[in-house]
């Protein structure tokens, strides 16, 4: 199983990112990952990378499909790929309800086949065909110019049955988040191999960001966890993919749900051998990729605690 590194908060100067990049290289680390930023763009602060000599494997997990066209995600994603010099992922996620309503007027009656839409014309264009495709939410009726760059997968967040048939149906990775080992095995896995299966394509790679902390003097596990998942917790499609997977979860109540996740181990602490242990859980899960998120330390503690995390997680790794 790879381990990969995930930048765990928006961030809001160029200088903050390097910092990630140079354990991804140094430490052995598979990719960086980052979410949608609302501050420096995902994509351009990526890039700022590239440029700064930090030619490291990147994926976005996720950025949202409701942000931009497919075919402006596609010239982001190969142009990015280029700059970098490594395959690319490109994970897509259709957001919030609410965030779909204020930028298209109103949600997307089917988040389903707003993702097919996206990952349907994302394949052609990335492929180089040209694409004929009047979807519900996405047309493009034309392609790209030739461009040779690496490749670019195409990911797709995941939490739900539902979401998990698309992602085995059109995407080369399946991203989760929050997501507890018995879940991912019982749930979203059987979904995907059947969706793919009957796609006659292989099963997507699963991609999965834990959220983990190293216990030390003084630290609050539960007040980590509360600080780097709020608003997850907040958020009715999170806490419905938990309380499937056994968990005792409310929106309402999120300090509560925190304790939850510390409780159940999706929020994993512990000394670094015990992490590691909860690591394996996902391994033995059929995950291919942990992505360590330091986010509750982060926010609680700051920047460099943070690394400090990541470091020492890295540097105990076998081999």
């Amino acid at each position: 199983m790879k381990v990969s590194l995930m930048v765990p908060v928006m961030p809001h100067e160029p200088e903050h990112l390097p910092a990630y990049a140079e354990l991804v290289r140094d430490r052995g680390a598979h990719r960086l990952w980052q979410g949608q930023s609302l501050a420096l763009e995902t994509f351009q602060g990526f890039a700022y990378l590239a440029g700064r000599g930090l030619r490291v494997p990147v994926g976005t997990s996720v950025t949202l499909t409701a942000l931009r066209h497919p075919y402006e995600a596609a010239l982001q994603a190969r142009s990015l790929a280029r700059l970098t010099g490594h395959d690319l992922v490109l994970g897509l996620g259709t957001g919030t309800p609410e965030l779909v309503a204020s930028l298209r007027g109103r949600p997307y009656g089917s988040p389903l086949t707003a993702a097919r839409d996206q990952l349907t014309i994302l394949r052609g264009l990335l492929d180089g065909k040209p694409v004929q495709h009047e979807g519900r939410y996405d047309t493009m009726l034309g392609g790209l110019p030739e461009f040779a760059h690496p490749a670019v997968s195409l990911g797709l967040g995941v939490l739900r049955p539902g979401m998990a048939r698309v992602a085995g149906e059109l995407a080369e990775v399946a991203i989760t988040w929050l997501t507890p080992p018995c879940y991912l095995r019982e749930v979203l896995l059987p979904e995907l191999r059947a969706a793919a299966g009957a796609a006659g394509r292989p099963v997507p790679r699963v991609v999965t960001v834990v959220q983990v902390a190293v216990a030390r003097p003084g630290r609050d596990p539960h007040l980590l966890a509360l600080n780097g998942s709020r608003e997850h917790l907040a958020a009715p499609h999170y806490t419905d993919m938990l309380r499937r997977a056994g968990l005792r979860v409310h929106p309402a109540q999120v300090a509560l749900s925190a304790r939850a996740l510390v409780r159940a181990g999706v929020f994993l602490t512990g000394t670094v051998a015990e992490i590691a242990e909860g690591l394996a859980e996902y391994r033995a899960a059929g995950v291919d990729e942990v992505v360590l998120n330091t986010a509750g330390v982060h926010l609680t503690e700051g920047r460099a605690a943070a690394l400090d995390d990541l470091a020492e997680l890295l540097a105990a790794r076998p081999g």
